[in-house]
């Protein structure tokens, strides 16, 4: 059973919903899997993540890329990046933010980034969109994120309210895939 771990933060709670989401799609599909906050990773977070098959990325868009407190759990991966500990690993990444678009994919493409340059493996959500006049809020990847989980909560709503439970769907989904990509990847 491959070993994946979700290591996100969450400025007011949205992206902590979507987080516990993927978890629950993850272990679903039969993965062990665990939740790692990117502001409070101490020495057994890192090397948890050392000793991952897989990680998940998760971050707040905000003014158009990550949040700061992703962005300092990114710059403070240097050591596993030069010691090439997460090298061949499976990554993946999701991302919350106010509007429908909001330049999530400047995070997505963040996320990716990172993930290169620790030389890891990038899987997407494999999903195809809702895209058609029937297509509602509900429906599996009705924002349409490709390279990466893609989802939704007003400014206004509360983590109770949002994201919506279409966009909840979607992020388990999205974690059974990852799952499944890291057992397939790594032969577990």
């Amino acid at each position: 059973m491959p070993k994946i771990v979700i290591v996100y933060h969450s400025g007011y709670g949205h992206t902590k919903k979507v987080a516990e989401a993927v978890l629950t799609g993850v272990t679903d599909a039969g993965a062990e899997a665990s939740l790692l906050t990117a502001a409070d990773l101490d020495d057994a977070g890192w090397a948890e993540l050392d000793a991952a098959d897989g990680i998940i990325f998760g971050a707040p868009t905000y003014m158009g890329g990550p949040s700061a407190d992703f962005k300092k759990f990114a710059d403070a991966s240097s050591k596993p990046w030069f010691a090439q500990s997460w090298k061949d690993k499976v990554a993946a990444g999701f991302t919350n933010s106010a509007t429908m678009n909001g330049d999530k994919h400047s995070t997505i493409a963040y996320l990716m980034t990172l993930a290169m340059q620790h030389g890891m493996i990038w899987a997407g959500t494999g999903m195809m969109p809702s895209n058609t006049k029937a297509a509602t809020r509900s429906d599996l990847n009705y924002i349409g994120g490709f390279s990466g989980l893609l989802t939704q909560s007003p400014a206004d709503a509360s983590p109770d309210e949002a994201p919506p439970p279409g966009d909840l769907e979607t992020a388990k989904a999205f974690g059974a895939r990852i799952a499944a990509v890291t057992a397939r990847w790594t032969g577990k």
